[in-house]
């Protein structure tokens, strides 16, 4: 199968233009061409102002390259603005992608996804009911950045942040997810910038060190969803494994390593973790360390895999909720529920485009 420029690193790029007996230095200009543009298509690919590149060398980027990695089969947009992509593969699997309009009108920020289908069995998530297929390639992440980006610009936009928070678990396909970031916020590359950057968890424990190792300047974000560890382990089977305290232990060792304060993801289910002594145990658990709490209002899925359709909290409790976590000087916030009318939580789309095939 052919590879697209979105597979390539600038060092991969460089050593195939030498193979093709062309100057490596051609790539960094191609590559900077083709993330400014985001387009798969090599004959968009200019640089005003400087002589063209070399009729032979586009001749064997149109001929040996393949178009893209990804190609969009289903696009969703909701009534206020937010756009969400399924993305064709090349072996025919699909993944998420989700554009949000930002508060400022110039402005959006993109959901990205890491692996097709997710293994962490998360109860109340559409992704896990069904299973984990792979993981995606670094040229695969790139292309849902590109596609986002295009997306923005359509809008009138400028994508400005990204966020691995859709289908899959990032840190179990870290070295995929990290080259991806390197290219996507790298300024001879994808140019985002590195703070632009939030890689979530639901708190793998190694990865979470193996991140803080990598020397990427990007933001952490881990997702708790409940206080204490009987009632995480009911809504993530990872509980099982990694305790809170080990979990915000590890948080704590990234946020010394690389000065971001991490965020702490938190969706309120009605009756299951949303009670004010709940909100007090995760005040308590947090204590004084400088991390925001981003609360989610839930999109419900359906039955969940142990048969349980989960409601989100009601607006009374949910206000209760983040009253009582800022009476005890816990920095918490809403984050602005997305795309109601559409498929809007990660891997609902996927889901009912699959069952109409």
């Amino acid at each position: 199968m052919s590879r697209a420029l979105a597979d390539f690193s600038l060092a991969e790029l460089e050593q195939q233009f030498a193979a093709w007996g062309a100057k490596p230095s051609h790539a960094a200009r191609v590559l900077r061409e083709f993330y400014a543009n985001g387009s798969g298509v090599i004959d968009e690919i200019e640089d005003t102002g400087r002589p063209a590149l070399p009729e032979g060398l586009m001749g064997r980027l149109r001929d040996e390259l393949a178009p893209g990695a990804a190609e969009l089969a289903v696009r969703q947009v909701a009534g206020d603005g937010t756009t969400k992509l399924l993305l064709r593969l090349g072996d025919g699997r699909t993944v998420e992608s989700v554009l949000m309009p930002d508060f400022r009108a110039d402005r959006a920020a993109g959901c990205i996804s890491s692996q097709v289908g997710c293994a962490m069995g998360c109860d109340f998530c559409a992704t896990t009911k069904a299973g984990f297929e792979r993981n995606l390639t670094a040229g695969e992440i790139v292309e849902q950045f590109l596609a986002l980006r295009r997306e923005a610009r359509v809008t009138g936009r400028r994508l400005q942040t990204v966020v691995f928070m859709g289908m899959g678990e990032p840190m179990l396909n870290l070295d995929n997810v990290i080259e991806a970031v390197r290219r996507i916020a790298d300024n001879k590359l994808g140019a985002l910038g590195w703070r632009q950057v939030t890689v979530s968890t639901v708190g793998i424990v190694p990865g979470i060190d193996a991140l803080a190792a990598a020397g990427l300047n990007v933001n952490l974000a881990v997702s708790l969803h409940a206080p204490d560890d009987a009632t995480r382990t009911q809504l993530l089977p990872m509980g099982k494994r990694f305790a809170i305290a080990d979990i915000l232990a590890a948080a704590d060792r990234f946020q010394e390593k690389r000065g971001r304060p991490v965020t702490i993801q938190y969706c309120l289910l009605k009756s299951v973790n949303d009670s004010a002594e709940h909100a007090r145990t995760l005040a308590s658990v947090l204590g004084a360390r400088r991390m925001h709490v981003n609360l989610l209002r839930y999109n419900p899925t359906g039955l969940s895999l142990r048969g349980i359709s989960y409601e989100p909290a009601t607006d009374e409790t949910a206000a209760a909720f983040v009253a009582e976590l800022r009476g005890r000087g816990v920095v918490a916030h809403f984050r602005r529920s997305r795309g109601p009318d559409i498929d809007a939580a990660c891997g609902q789309l996927r889901r009912r485009v699959a069952s109409l095939v």
